[in-house]
Order: structure tokens, then sequence, then C-alpha cells
């Protein structure tokens, strides 16, 4: 199996950025799609953002596409997302997920491997 953990959060003013890092051991990461995912108090887990084992499709969910981008550095066993124009609607734990497979995935449920996720709060 795969551990995740995830670093790069913390406090940011609307319109700030901030790039969160997620760093895998365990297994060989470019078999691992990877994906980013949030939850807000109070609600469910939500997808951001997915990308590919060769980092070569990328996916986001409307909310933040034209704001943040998914990629990764395979040598260095590492997802990053990139987070512009932030708003405080962004504010949330952030996690990083990885299953093995070929193509992107955006449900919470097709993810085996998690991590223990980063607090990003947006100011107004």
């Amino acid at each position: 199996q795969v551990q995740l953990v995830e670093s790069g959060g913390g406090l940011v003013q609307a319109g700030g950025s901030l790039r969160l890092s997620c760093a895998a051991s365990g297994r060989t990461f470019s078999n691992y799609a990877m994906g980013w995912f949030r939850q807000a108090p109070g609600k469910e887990r939500e997808f951001v953002a997915a990308i590919t084992r060769s980092g070569i499709t990328t996916y986001y969910a409307d909310s933040v596409k034209g704001r943040f981008t998914i990629s990764r550095d395979n040598a260095k066993n590492t997802v990053y997302l990139q987070m512009n124009s932030l708003k405080p609607e962004d504010t949330a734990v952030y996690y990083c997920a990885a299953r093995l497979g070929s193509t992107y995935y955006t449900r919470v449920n097709e993810y085996p491997y998690w991590g223990q996720g980063t607090q990003v709060t947006v100011s107004s």
C-alpha cells in the first residue's frame, strides 16, 4: 500500500495563492493515479482535481477550473495542487488520494488510500 502526507496548507487572504504538496511512499508512485479532495465543516468530502499516473491528463471540478492546477513529479514521488485566486469558499481540509489505475478518477469511493489532510483557510 501507499502512504500519503500532505503539506503546504495555511491561512491566506482572498485572492492569494498556496501550493499544496502530497508526498507518497511505500510503492511505485508512477503506478498510481492521484486526486485532491476537500471537506468543509458540515459538508461532504468533494472532488477538486485529478491527474493520471503519467501526469499527461488532468481533470478539475468546475468550482476550481482556471484557478487550481494539479501536477506531479514522479521522480520525487510528489503530487502538487497550485491554488491561485483563492476565495473564502475554498476554505476546507484538503486531502490527497491515490489508487492504481490507467485513467483519472473523481469519486471519493474510487480511492483506497488517503492522506491525513491539511487545513486551508481563506479570509475575506
